[in-house]
């Protein structure tokens, strides 16, 4: 009988070879140990029995939708997996439909949504309430901070947990297997060198992923080319200009936007420009970049130069209308002044001190003469008497006036000597002046 060309005796094989290495138990996961290690959350997670909701948050390439499988198979549950990208409310009510009936056979469902972040405030609030009823485990996975991006309701129900990139020492453990597996399914005689492994492992950059599809294509590229050693030389032949690019869309994110925002904050246009565009080049959102843009003029810049407020808003409004790549000119635009702006975080610092003295006073009663009045009551209850109305006073200020509760008077705002900033703080001191001499006329 001829063999079937089209039946293996190991399928398995045609899989992809991230596939084939994908891990089956924790002890086969590489990286992760401050998650998995002895004693760690997702290991006492696991040994517990008792599957709960959480978030994964890392780079792409690290293991969340690996962890998230393996948290299905640990508790016998039900695995669900929806893209945020492609799926939307029809997804998660099918969804619900089959937790019913697994809920019936006395078994659990775990949803697994990648790309939680792209789901809308409804699409989120669509599986919360099975989510709260425990009709469906929930674990999400971004790459986007969730603390801006999933909706509070879901993330308070919900554990987040960190993954990190995986070092270059990691990432050699995992291209040693997956040489290995490749070489034994494929039946190659072909061995990767020491070197080739290691700079495959430095060019991942941190993504398990990348780092196994780049193994696959180098040593399929090898075999048609009937090459049985692989070095560094024939490494860049392979994969050419991939190599260049190989980090696109997942090298060090949450590093490389530190950088940017702090190359902002340094008055660097050119490091600052240069970490712009080397996000961009590696695939980030233009959109999350103009947002935090806009937060760096708020936060870095304030009132020591309002035009980059306005800046910062009008290159994020452009982006919307022009997309990309035109619109990221005026993002760019935007960076190079953020960076040569006047700097000041006083009005950072200070409504971050008022929010928490708002916190420790929050009873303190509205003075009588700030009350509103708008009956006759409330005016023979005295509210609004002996209001100065700042309009009819001298400068238009009416000094030694108090605004604050009884007792207090705390002071948040500092302006600086930069920028704007330097008149607001020769105003501030101005009107001190006249409040100093408006009391001192009351005490003589």
């Amino acid at each position: 009988m001829e063999p079937d060309l089209f039946q293996s005796s190991s399928p398995q094989n045609y899989a992809p070879l991230a596939e084939r290495l994908r891990p089956r138990q924790l002890d086969e996961v590489v990286g992760q140990s401050h998650l998995i290690g002895e004693g760690k959350p997702l290991r006492v997670a696991f040994a517990s029995g008792r599957p709960h909701s959480m978030i994964f948050w890392g780079p792409p390439g690290v293991g969340k939708t690996t962890l998230a499988r393996m948290m299905a198979d640990g508790f016998d549950a039900q695995f669900i997996a929806i893209s945020a990208v492609l799926g939307g409310v029809k997804d998660i009510r099918d969804a619900v439909v089959k937790a019913q009936v697994a809920q019936g056979q006395g078994r659990r469902t775990i949803l697994f949504v990648d790309e939680v972040h792209r789901f809308n405030k409804a699409q989120q609030d669509a599986f919360l309430p099975y989510v709260e009823s425990g009709l469906l485990t929930f674990i999400g996975a971004t790459t986007e901070n969730p603390s801006f991006e999933v909706n509070s309701a879901l993330l308070s129900r919900a554990r987040v947990y960190v993954l990190q990139p995986l070092s270059v020492e990691e990432l050699t453990v995992l291209a040693n297997r997956a040489v290995a597996v490749y070489v034994n399914d494929a039946q190659a005689n072909l061995v990767f060198t020491p070197e080739a492994k290691q700079q495959l492992a430095t060019w991942a950059d941190g993504d398990a992923r990348r780092l196994i599809n780049a193994v696959e294509v180098v040593a399929e590229s090898a075999q048609t080319a009937q090459v049985q050693t692989v070095d560094q030389a024939y490494l860049e032949q392979a994969l050419s200009q991939s190599l260049r690019r190989f980090d696109k869309g997942g090298d060090a994110f949450y590093d490389q936007i530190s950088a940017l925002h702090k190359s902002v904050r340094g008055s660097d246009p050119d490091a600052a420009l240069y970490w712009f565009c080397r996000m961009i080049d590696g695939g980030a959102d233009a959109s999350y970049l103009s947002r935090r843009i806009v937060r760096m003029a708020w936060e870095d810049i304030g009132l020591a130069d309002p035009r980059a407020l306005q800046i910062a808003n009008d290159a994020a409004t452009t982006y919307e209308r022009l997309g990309s790549p035109e619109g990221e000119l005026a993002l760019a635009q935007a960076v190079i002044y953020l960076a040569v702006a006047a700097k000041s975080n006083a009005g950072y610092m200070a409504y971050n001190q008022a929010r928490r003295f708002a916190a420790e006073h929050g009873s303190a009663p509205v003075p009588v003469h700030l009350r509103n009045a708008p009956t006759q009551l409330m005016k023979q209850l005295g509210h609004g008497k002996a209001y100065r109305y700042a309009h009819d006073e001298p400068h238009g200020y009416a000094a030694a006036e108090h605004y604050f509760p009884d007792g207090l008077k705390p002071r948040f705002y500092q302006p600086t000597d930069r920028g704007l900033e330097q008149k607001i703080k020769a105003k501030l001191q101005f009107l001190a002046e006249l409040d100093r001499q408006a009391r001192s006329k009351k005490t003589s």
